[in-house]
């Protein structure tokens, strides 16, 4: 059983916590997240700290906690110090422009993909084929940085598409002639 969910969440100075009717408000130097947090669990809010405690205790809620906790760590890690996600391009001709809130795509297709990004997630393109995004909600750019992926799956056989800078491609051995 983890014990994730009551693991205090540490509230950094400069940040400001405001709890009412159920919503969620952390604000910081990047930006402000809100949150509407289930009714089955509650926050108790200190100077520098946050509880998530049970109002009922069963197994539901128990699993409740654990997830309004990280979501809560989340958030709190995002306005603050905020996240970044980093994809590689490989393959020939392959490559990525920034073009203000659009990426532009060429990855092997008869035609370019253009990819308008949502709000709050912001893009650096490095030497044509190193995408960096990165914004406070660790949700969408986590959200953001799959559909990119999925626009050219990294391949096994040669490893050409767009993958996660921490990503291993686990590579196959081609066909081999008999004679």
């Amino acid at each position: 059983m983890s014990r994730v969910g009551k693991k205090p969440i540490q509230v950094p100075d400069k940040i400001t916590v405001t709890y009412k009717d159920r919503t969620l408000t952390v604000q910081g130097k990047n930006g402000s997240l809100t949150h509407t947090v289930h009714p089955d669990v509650d926050l108790k809010i200190e100077k520098d700290r946050i509880d998530v405690v049970l109002n009922k205790d069963n197994r539901k809620t128990r699993a409740l906690q654990g997830m309004t906790r990280s979501l809560v760590d989340g958030m709190v890690i995002g306005v603050s110090r905020g996240y970044q996600r980093v994809l590689e391009i490989n393959g020939i001709g392959y490559r990525a422009e920034a073009k203000g809130k659009s990426i532009l795509f060429n990855l092997g297709y008869s035609h370019p993909i253009d990819f308008s990004l949502p709000a709050g997630v912001t893009v650096t393109v490095e030497k044509n084929n190193i995408v960096k995004l990165a914004g406070i909600d660790k949700h969408l750019l986590g959200q953001t940085a799959a559909r990119i992926r999925q626009l050219r799956p990294p391949e096994p056989y040669k490893g050409k598409g767009i993958k996660y800078a921490e990503e291993h491609i686990q590579r196959k051995a081609g066909k081999t002639g008999t004679k």
